[in-house]
């Protein structure tokens, strides 16, 4: 069971952040997932995993979707 979880702070507005992220990780994915979930935190936490390992940190890197969906992508390769 494939999973894709997208943890993003809710005061700090990144909702449509991560709408963005989501939209794009299921027009990529959708036949090879089983759920893609958005997940309301705080603090400024804006965190991409797959299966539980994290594949983005807003507090590491630079967003950029195309980024994130090529990091979901060697996830899923690996």
């Amino acid at each position: 069971m494939t999973t894709v979880e997208i943890e993003y702070c809710v005061p700090c507005g990144m909702l449509d952040r991560a709408l963005t992220v989501e939209e794009a990780v299921l027009r990529q994915f959708a036949d090879t997932l089983d759920r893609v979930s958005l997940v309301m935190g705080d603090d400024g936490i804006f965190v991409v995993r797959v299966d539980g390992d994290t594949v983005y940190d807003k507090t590491e890197d630079g967003f950029d979707v195309d980024e994130i969906v090529r990091r979901v992508r060697a996830q899923l390769d690996a």
